[in-house]
């Protein structure tokens, strides 16, 4: 199982999800370019480059068939390692990814502009704005002003650039070249029947109650269970 993070986060995100898997599932928790651990001087920063750094790593370490499974912005990453390796994986899951319309969803250049104009003007405004988007009624706010520091504080250009590189991901293009079953474990509170009919029968939506946006920190155990039985599934 190869299990990618999201914006502004890293690996260890799954640190305590890995307890939860069986011993013979052999896990691969990667960092992406300039998140967590990892240094880059690239000047691509899309979604495709991303999943072309996946692959090495599962290259490197003689992966020959896994699911692979990512975060948010890892999601769609997911979604691209999946399209790059039809042999390799043969699964795709996404954690509370791709069902987010206003930002994964067909963008025109005009709406393109407004999302990324806050990278610029205001980028801690647009932190604090999608922590918002993803935190059901009742998060604790101290929750929230966790993950706010944790995103904000996200090495740069590596912030600014992968948010830019995945507002103009083509979703719809990568979904119907990617051959692999997808399956999207979303918050039921953030799941809208619009982005369900967007999405249409090409994903396996999946509505879970785990908590906020970041689930698979604030329920680790019940992440594996999903992740497991993604496997299984396959």
């Amino acid at each position: 199982m190869t299990l990618i993070h999201g914006w502004g986060c890293n690996r260890t995100d799954f640190d305590a999800i890995t307890g939860y898997l069986p011993d013979r599932c052999r896990v691969i928790a990667i960092d992406l370019a300039e998140h967590g651990e990892s240094r880059s001087t690239r000047d691509i920063w899309t979604m495709a480059e991303f999943a072309r750094d996946v692959a090495a790593v599962l290259e490197a370490e003689s992966v020959d068939t896994c699911v692979v499974a990512g975060h948010s912005l890892g999601g769609a990453v997911a979604v691209e390692v999946g399209r790059l390796l039809p042999d390799t994986v043969t699964h795709v899951v996404a954690l509370d990814a791709l069902h987010y319309v206003f930002l994964f969803g067909a963008l025109d250049e005009q709406q393109t502009q407004e999302m990324l104009r806050p990278l610029d003007d205001d980028f801690a405004g647009l932190v604090r704005g999608m922590v918002e988007a993803g935190s059901p009624d009742g998060t604790d706010p101290a929750l929230k002003d966790a993950y706010f520091q944790k995103i904000v504080s996200v090495r740069q250009p590596a912030g600014r650039r992968a948010f830019e590189g995945l507002v103009r991901w083509n979703m719809e293009e990568a979904l119907a070249e990617a051959k692999q079953p997808i399956t999207v474990f979303g918050v039921r509170d953030l799941v809208t029947r619009e982005a369900i009919d967007q999405l249409g029968d090409r994903v396996d939506v999946v509505l879970v109650d785990l908590g906020s946006h970041h689930f698979q920190v604030e329920a680790p155990q019940g992440t594996a269970k999903l992740l497991w039985a993604a496997c299984y599934s396959t």
